[in-house]
Order: structure tokens, then C-alpha cells, then sequence
């Protein structure tokens, strides 16, 4: 069969039999397609490594691949799950269904959080960071990569997401900068090494409320943990449980960083300003004006 034919029966097939989300725009019938085409020929790539360039030539073999990959992929399997990548902050990670598939708009948190860090470095010369909730690693491996004098210490309620986070700092070579422990939000970390002695805090933490989990696209309730998401009855419970408890950590002068979900904001900004630990709050909005990152400066 011609290739092109072969490509553009397999588009349609695609255009059909799947609907991608919003909070994946990097994902279209055409990225999908040309990322399950790479897979199919042996190279696994993030689909953003597949948009640019010729596609391989598949053999007879590697196109029955790819259709058992595209009808997969229409079942609802998400893409990151089938190539066994994705990219955060251009850093090509591994992914699987062992946590959260990393999401574009936590990149807003991950660049405001990098910002701050690179300050803290240039003033303190080095800096402690937690990472809570860290899911694959994704934040904590990203601040590391970008900021070589800091040291991140993370942890996950998952053993199968820290097993997925410890997997990814060795495939980028940070595991002598990030190290993860399993245990529930600051647990692991409760000892003077940690206690009043951390520059920066950062968490993506689940903020869907329960009633809403069973509302989501089959592709991540289905697919995805529910404890990468779930955030209890009215989705704030860890969020008030971070704002809380990270002063008990934070140095004087440290920075509390999180994400919260679509219509969280201004509650959890009022929150932070009743707490009464924290000053200099700062807010990061995504491109629709969604207040989607709080930054907040222990006093």
C-alpha cells in the first residue's frame, strides 16, 4: 500500500473515532497520528517531537503495528500512555498511568515557581525545595534541570507514582538532585532538616471535586489515577491542607507555589490573606484569564 494512502486512511480513522481535550492542545488527529507512526517504527517520542520532518518509511509489520495503535488510541487509551512520553517545560519525560499525565497549563506554576527559585539562588547562592504531590516528578525534575543549585526533595501518597518520578529523574540524569520518598503531603519531611529550613514549596495538587470525578472524559477518569485528581467533596481539601501546614516548613522569606482548578482561585487567594503567614501573594493566569497559580512569600 502507498504510504500516503496508508496515512491519510488512518487520519480519517482518527478524525472519527477520537475527541481530543483542551487541557491537550498539543494533541490533534495529526500529532497523534505522527506520534503512534514513530512508536510503530521503533522510536518513542512525546508528541511534540513528532511534529517536524519526514515520517518513517513502516514495513508491512510496523503498519499492522500502527493500526492496532490507532484503534487503540480511538478506544480512549491516552497518547502518553501508549508512546511512554511526554514533554513539560520542553523536557521530554516518561509517562504511563502510574500518575497524572503532565499538563500544559501546569507549566504556568512551573515557570512562575523557576522565576522565584532562580532569585532565591542568585541571593542564598543555593536552595531547598519541596515538591508535594509529584506525581511523575515533572515539577520537581523540571526546577532541578533548569536550576542546577537547588536540591529537590519530593514526595508522592503513590508508590507507583514515586516508583514512575525516581524512574524519570535517572532517565534525565538528576537522581543526585532529586530525590523521592513516598508519604501524605509534608509526612516525610517532618524532621529538623526540613522544619523552618526550606526556601520554596511547590504542588499541583488534585483540586477536582468528587462529585465532578465521575463528570470527567472517560480518557482520564478511565485511565488516569483518581488520586492524581481527586481533591474531596468540594475539591479544596489538600489545598487548605498545603496552605496550613507549609508554614511549619518554610524559612522565613520561603515561597509557598501551587496550582488550583478553574474557579479556585480568588477563594484560595482570600485564604492565603486570612492564614496570616504569608505576604507578596501573586497570582498567574492562564491565556483565557483563568487564575490557574498562586505564589505566596512566608513572612
Amino acid at each position: 500500500m502507498n504510504q500516503m494512502d496508508f496515512y491519510n486512511g488512518l487520519l480519517s480513522v482518527i478524525r472519527v473515532g477520537r475527541t481530543y481535550l483542551a487541557d491537550k492542545p498539543e494533541e490533534t488527529p495529526e500529532s497523534a497520528l505522527r506520534a503512534l507512526w514513530f512508536l510503530a517504527a521503533g522510536d518513542r517520542r512525546a508528541v511534540e517531537r513528532c511534529l517536524a520532518g519526514d515520517l518513517p518509511h513502516l514495513s508491512l509489520a510496523s503498519m499492522d503495528c500502527l493500526r492496532t495503535l490507532v484503534h487503540t488510541h480511538t478506544q480512549g487509551v491516552p497518547l502518553a500512555h501508549l508512546t511512554g512520553r511526554q514533554c513539560f517545560m520542553d523536557i521530554e519525560m516518561l509517562a504511563g498511568p502510574e500518575a497524572l499525565i503532565p499538563r500544559k497549563e501546569t507549566e504556568i506554576l512551573g515557570y512562575a515557581a523557576l522565576d522565584t527559585l532562580r532569585a532565591i539562588v542568585t541571593q542564598k547562592g543555593h536552595a531547598q525545595v519541596i515538591d508535594l504531590c509529584t506525581g511523575c516528578g515533572n515539577l520537581a525534575l523540571a526546577l532541578a534541570h533548569y536550576e542546577p543549585h537547588c536540591h529537590v526533595c519530593a514526595a508522592d501518597l503513590s508508590p507507583e507514582a514515586v516508583d514512575l518520578a525516581q524512574r524519570n529523574a535517572t532517565h534525565l540524569a538528576l537522581q543526585d538532585r532529586v530525590t523521592f520518598q513516598t508519604g501524605d503531603l509534608f509526612a516525610p519531611f517532618d524532621g529538623e532538616r526540613f522544619v523552618g529550613q526550606v526556601d520554596m514549596v511547590v504542588c499541583n495538587p488534585p483540586y477536582i471535586s468528587s462529585q465532578r470525578v465521575g463528570e470527567m472524559a472517560a480518557e482520564v477518569s478511565h485511565y488516569e489515577p483518581s488520586l492524581a485528581f481527586d481533591g474531596g467533596p468540594f475539591g479544596v481539601s489538600i489545598l487548605v491542607r498545603l496552605i496550613t501546614e507549609a508554614p511549619h516548613y518554610l524559612r522565613t522569606g520561603g515561597w509557598l507555589c501551587f496550582e488550583v482548578g478553574l474557579g479556585q482561585g480568588e477563594l484560595i487567594r482570600r485564604r492565603l490573606e486570612r492564614n496570616g503567614a504569608y505576604c507578596d501573594i501573586r497570582t498567574y493566569s492562564d491565556a483565557d484569564g483563568n487564575l490557574r497559580a498562586l505564589l505566596a512569600r512566608r513572612i
